[in-house]
């Protein structure tokens, strides 16, 4: 039998380290699967790698020290993209979103074209500038906010994402939840995903969902609709953590050894397209950060006349095991 591939991180930088596994590849046709596109159903849009926070967990590595941003011609041209393909679902990302002096623009443009129109929230970049003007046009055109919010407890969640982020996280649901997000019988809807803090896999994801709704609403009177809670990819920021922690061989083991393959068909990239913020095309988020172009080749969202068809083959790399860990992500 041939020796195993090696994992590898995004980066290729001095010191990086590699475990030793099976290479997803060879895990799926062991299993006699196949990872291809379903009818495309989401368009995911990164606006832009600006943030201002530097999250320990970031695949993405985005932060304040990051000047990627959408230009106009390009957000014009995903629009176009939207309204000669319909999207259920349209998906508004970052970096942090709210930092892009363009979303709300593009909120007002896009949300007459889907079902089903997301923008991604860090909560303080929610506070920056002025919130109740972007909450407002969120409430106005329906917008399904889902906020990053790692943990109950508020050293945990700045020893991920920096001091005094927990507290300005409380206020912003709270200001989301006096505009009607979040509330019982309200049609906003406010969603917490959640991320370890460390280099270990989540929990039951029905279980951390009843924990947080409980210990929000006793604590700060917050409340929300539904909880996500999701593995960390061994990319980017992340990556590097684990291994200036020696955490690296053992997360990456730990994801190859929960590979759970009734989690393939459910998958993100089977049926989402996501947009780089200067235009280029991917099967998801994770791959963007790979730089894994879809279809193998780089092409830019104002070359692609329709969505990929059905069958299509789905670009895969070992960073994938994230996703069929468990449960899975989708």
């Amino acid at each position: 039998m041939a020796a195993p591939q090696m994992f590898h991180q995004a980066d290729e930088s001095p010191g990086e380290r590699v475990a030793t596994i099976e290479p997803f590849r060879v895990k799926l046709a062991k299993h006699g699967l196949r990872l291809e596109r379903a009818a495309t159903t989401i368009l995911q849009i990164n606006v832009g790698l600006r943030c201002n926070q530097a999250c320990k967990h970031c695949h993405l590595e985005a932060g304040p020290d990051r000047n990627e941003s959408m230009a106009d011609s390009t957000i014009d041209a995903v629009v176009s993209f939207a309204k000669r393909s319909w999207f259920p679902t349209i998906d508004l990302t970052g970096g942090a979103p709210e930092l892009h002096p363009r979303l709300p623009k593009m909120i007002t443009d896009l949300a007459p074209l889907t079902d089903r129109l997301i923008v991604r929230s860090n909560l303080s970049a929610l506070e920056d500038g002025n919130p109740d003007q972007l909450i407002g046009t969120f409430k106005e055109n329906r917008v399904v906010v889902i906020a990053s919010f790692p943990a109950l407890n508020p050293a945990q969640m700045e020893s991920q994402r920096g001091a005094g982020i927990f507290g300005t996280s409380i206020r912003a649901l709270k200001r989301l939840n006096a505009a009607g997000y979040g509330r019982e019988g309200s049609p906003l809807e406010l969603d917490l995903v959640s991320n370890p803090t460390g280099a270990f896999l989540p929990p039951s994801q029905a279980q951390a969902e009843n924990r947080f709704r409980a210990v929000l609403k006793e604590k700060w009177g917050v409340s929300i609709n539904q909880l996500f809670i999701f593995a960390n990819a061994p990319l980017g920021r992340f990556g590097r953590w684990l291994v200036e922690t020696d955490n690296f061989e053992q997360y990456v083991g730990r994801l190859a050894s929960r590979f759970n393959p009734c989690a393939v068909e459910g998958l993100m990239c089977r049926t989402l397209i996501s947009v780089a913020w200067d235009g280029t095309l991917y099967d998801c988020d994770f791959n963007l950060a790979k730089e894994l172009h879809m279809g193998g080749k780089k092409v830019n969202i104002s070359e692609l006349k329709n969505p990929p068809k059905p069958g299509a083959p789905i670009v895969t790399g070992d960073h994938c095991y994230t996703c069929t860990a468990g449960a899975g992500f989708t």
